[in-house]
């Protein structure tokens, strides 16, 4: 196969695996299980399109599927999380939106790409806090399998990439982490709140 093949192959996985954490997450709103944060999937939107259209300007081809498809989804989910999402909204949220939306004038005006697509990573791991906050006290609040497809589909369309830049690379490396990390903190959160659970049934169960 040759190489442009594998790309537009990878390309597509990484779209596949897109479409299975959204479909995941839309379910479970749909059931009442998932209550998304709206200000997380503000700042992920918002910093997504920026990344999308970075990797286009720099060639990364079908690389920059997923991020396209994902920035999409993110203002989807922000519409739905007015009407469905997390409503214990703390002063914290609001220092964290804060923060992210005043970094993006900072994206602005760097004319480095490297420092650019830098601000974007940090810009999009601080939209991590709020959903963070809430899953701390409600981890089955969030859809644990649709951040592993996330994670997958930022792998994916790192090979996917026509044109390896700062700009084209570094924003699904960072993606890849940090939606890997989220899986595997709220698979610890859900076990370390069971686990008292367990312990008091086991003694109610000796008596």
């Amino acid at each position: 196969m040759a190489l442009p093949e594998f790309r537009f192959l990878f390309g597509a996985l990484s779209i596949v695996m897109m479409l299975c954490s959204r479909a995941g997450y839309f379910a479970g709103i749909l059931r009442g299980k998932t209550h998304p944060h709206v200000f997380s999937w503000i700042i992920w939107g918002t910093i997504s399109s920026i990344g999308f259209a970075a990797q286009v300007a720099e060639g990364a081809g079908p690389g920059s599927w997923a991020r396209g498809f994902g920035s999409a989804t993110c203002f989807v989910l922000v519409g739905i999380s007015f009407f469905k999402g997390e409503k214990d909204i703390r002063r914290g949220d609001w220092l964290t939106l804060a923060v992210a939306l005043s970094a993006i004038p900072l994206w602005a005006i760097t004319k480095t790409p490297f420092w650019s697509v830098l601000i974007v990573c940090l810009i999009d791991t601080i939209g991590y806090l709020p959903t963070l906050r809430k899953s701390w006290l409600k981890p089955q609040e969030e859809q644990r399998i649709s951040y592993l497809f996330s994670c997958l589909g930022a792998a994916f369309s790192l090979a996917a990439i026509k044109q390896y830049t700062p700009s084209t690379w570094l924003y699904p490396l960072v993606l890849t982490f940090t939606n890997g990390s989220m899986w595997l903190f709220l698979g610890a959160r859900r076990r370390a709140l069971l686990a008292p659970a367990f312990r008091s049934d086991c003694k109610s169960a000796s008596f």
